[in-house]
C-alpha cells in the first residue's frame, strides 16, 4: 500500500457509498419492477372491468369487491412511489383515471340494482278493489242469486253490532229467493233489490221492485 496514497487521506479502496445516497439512487431509476407493477395494474383494472360485467349479466353470483379492493391498494402504493419518468407517471394518471370511471358506473348500478331488489322484496301495498257487492247500495236479484251477493246481505245484517239473521247463510239466500220470486209475480217487475238500511238504531231488510212494469230500474 502507498503511504502517500495513506497520507493524502486515500485507503487505495474503492469509496462506498452510505445508505442514504443508494437509497437516493434507487429511488430515481424506475426498475423493471416498478414498470412490471404498473403492467399488472393494468391487467388488474381490465379483469376488474370484465368481473363486474359478468356480475351484472348474473354469471358471477357477488360483485369482484376483493379485486377492487386490490387495485385500490395498488393504486396507493404506486402514488407514493417515486416515478422518475414521464412515461410512468402518464400511464399511472391513465389507468387511475379508468379505475375511477369504471368505479363510479359499477357503483351507481350496483346502488340501482340494490334499490330494486328493495322495491320487489316490499312492494306497495294493493289499492283496495271496491266490493262487487254493497248491501247499502243494494243487490239486484233477477231468477238467480250469486252467492257473494248472499253473503253481503247476510254481513250487513250483521255489521256494526247489528243482530246477525237468525238462519244459516244457505236459508238466507233461499229466502231471499222467495221474496223476490213473490214480489216478481206480484208486480211483473224485472228484478228486486234488496238493500241494508237501519230505522231506530236497528238493522232491517228492505226490497223493492226494479225494470218491468213498476218502470225503469
Amino acid at each position: 500500500m502507498d503511504p502517500k496514497r495513506i497520507a493524502r487521506g486515500g485507503s487505495g479502496l474503492p469509496r462506498r457509498e452510505g445508505p442514504a445516497a443508494s437509497a437516493a439512487g434507487a429511488a430515481k431509476r424506475p426498475g423493471p419492477g416498478l414498470q412490471e407493477e404498473i403492467d399488472h395494474l393494468g391487467r388488474d383494472i381490465q379483469q376488474l372491468r370484465i368481473d363486474f360485467e359478468r356480475f351484472f349479466s348474473g354469471a358471477l353470483p357477488f360483485p369482484p369487491e376483493e379485486l377492487r379492493l386490490r387495485i385500490q391498494a395498488q393504486l396507493r402504493g404506486l402514488r407514493n412511489s417515486n416515478l422518475a419518468t414521464a412515461v410512468d407517471s402518464f400511464r399511472l394518471t391513465d389507468m387511475e383515471a379508468r379505475y375511477n370511471s369504471y368505479n363510479e358506473l359499477y357503483s351507481r348500478r350496483l346502488r340501482n340494482l340494490e334499490e330494486g331488489r328493495r322495491q320487489v322484496a316490499h312492494p306497495p301495498p294493493p289499492a283496495a278493489e271496491e266490493p262487487r257487492f254493497d248491501a247499502r247500495r243494494g243487490v239486484l236479484v233477477a231468477d238467480r242469486l250469486e252467492p257473494l251477493a248472499v253473503e253481503a246481505l247476510y254481513n250487513g245484517l250483521a255489521a256494526d253490532g247489528g243482530e246477525a239473521p237468525r238462519f244459516d247463510l244457505a236459508s238466507f239466500g233461499a229466502f231471499l229467493m222467495r221474496q223476490a220470486a213473490a214480489m216478481r209475480a206480484k208486480t211483473g217487475c224485472a228484478a228486486v233489490q234488496f238493500r241494508i238500511a237501519t230505522e231506530d238504531g236497528k238493522r232491517k231488510l228492505k226490497a223493492r221492485p226494479v225494470g218491468g212494469s213498476t218502470g225503469p230500474p
